[in-house]
């Protein structure tokens, strides 16, 4: 085509030729981009529907427990109390847990994780000389650490089921706890099927060896260190129950589950048999807990747990404080066999000072002895309703001028 037809004006707007041949050529390459562009943009949808995203590695590690993923908290939720511990669930910790860890238990994240091997070689592997208790679902030994730290090692004989619940609970719920009278838990072993708690070591032992061991014919328990003991166990419990929220039932409150320092300052131990209750409400157990001669009646026959289970065995720790007694001894005459009913006919015939344990080295006076029977047999009350809270006994307890010191007896 020659330059003079190129140049040769055309009707479509007077354009020249060339210039409208120009025009098409742009609008085609315009078409053919834009078609271009969209058929990219749906071949890129495509392939991100296609693909997977990938999550992070901590959230493909979490487990939920199937137990309770699928049960809504039926309560509502609680105002948390600033100045109160608030238990949550625990964060795991790197390197906390054991890689080959018994299915469907998770890695915990509170306190020191101690290895199997560390406990074994501080309790000299587990040996029988070093066994200084044994409580619910376990044996506890004394050991010594590499860096001289004496401990309690609490190793659960049965790792399945109840046994693995009651690790879990203790973990988290006196993890973070301190309180002068409450036994402190340094940390734990989750090794394997092993699962082990380790407390501090208490020096003078439990409460019972004291009471009913052999200590010869005068006990070191004052009348004074008795009173004192007596009211560090109520501080102690009066902390589970209003001081934490949850709040915490012991359900096993007994004469050997009191630890005594060197300066006989009590600590309350064992809380694998503790029940966590959520704000105002009573709990059904089809399992019950406890010692025979310290769980409260009602608890035994119906299941029906709440504080004032505690505060029932709280009233034969009393006695057997006071009397030097165990709460059900069959050594006894039928009469003297069980604490209570033997208290109830002593101050019955006006002898309430016959029944202070003859190993103390002196006697209480009349007011005390009698205020502080007065006390035991409000806690022990057959009506539930009528016992006092912890809160009230420890009043009680504290006081000198108490209301019922008028009664005759």
């Amino acid at each position: 085509m020659s330059g003079f037809e190129l140049s040769r004006h055309t009707p479509i707007l007077g354009l020249p030729l060339w210039a409208l041949i120009g025009v098409c050529i742009a609008v085609a390459a315009a078409l053919l981009l834009s078609l271009c562009f969209v058929l990219l943009r749906k071949g890129e949808s495509s392939r991100t529907a296609a693909v997977p995203i990938a999550a992070p590695k901590e959230i493909q590690e979490v487990r939920v427990d199937s137990d309770h993923a699928s049960e809504p908290d039926p309560s509502p939720p609680t105002p948390i109390d600033p100045q109160k511990p608030h238990f949550s669930p625990t964060k795991e910790r790197n390197g906390a847990g054991s890689p080959d860890a018994a299915p469907g238990v998770s890695r915990l994240g509170w306190g020191q994780w101690f290895t199997l091997q560390e406990i074994m070689a501080a309790t000299g592997q587990f040996s029988y000389e070093n066994v200084i208790g044994e409580g619910g679902y376990g044996i506890v030994y004394r050991g010594v650490m590499q860096d001289g730290t004496q401990i309690a090692a609490k190793n659960l004989v049965n790792n399945k089921g109840q046994a693995e619940t009651e690790f879990m609970v203790e973990v988290e719920a006196i993890g973070r706890v301190r309180h002068k009278n409450l036994v402190r838990l340094l940390g734990y072993c989750a090794e394997g099927v092993h699962r082990i708690l380790v407390y501090e070591y208490i020096e003078n032992g439990n409460l019972e060896k004291w009471l009913h061991g052999d200590v010869g014919s005068r006990s070191p328990l004052t009348w004074e260190i008795r009173m004192d003991i007596m009211l560090g166990v109520a501080k102690g419990i009066l902390y589970l129950h209003e001081g934490l929220e949850p709040k915490v039932v012991h359900r096993d409150i007994k004469s050997s589950n009191i630890l005594l320092d060197k300066q006989w300052i009590p600590k309350l131990s064992d809380f694998g048999l503790a029940k966590l209750l959520g704000t105002g409400r009573t709990h059904v157990t089809t399992r019950v807990m406890g010692t025979f001669g310290y769980v409260a009646p009602e608890y035994a026959s119906t299941g029906m747990l709440n504080e004032k289970n505690d505060v029932y065995s709280f009233g034969i720790l009393l006695m057997e404080i006071i009397c030097g007694r165990r709460p059900i001894d069959y050594n006894r005459p039928p009469s003297e066999v069980n604490i209570i009913e033997w208290i109830k006919i002593m101050v019955s015939s006006r002898k309430t000072d016959e029944v202070v344990d003859p190993k103390m080295p002196e006697k209480p006076s009349p007011r005390a002895l009698k205020k502080t029977l007065l006390v035991a047999l409000r806690c022990v009350d057959s009506d539930s309703q009528q016992r006092p809270t912890i809160g009230h006994v420890l009043h009680m307890l504290q006081v000198e001028d108490f209301a019922y010191l008028d009664v005759n007896f």
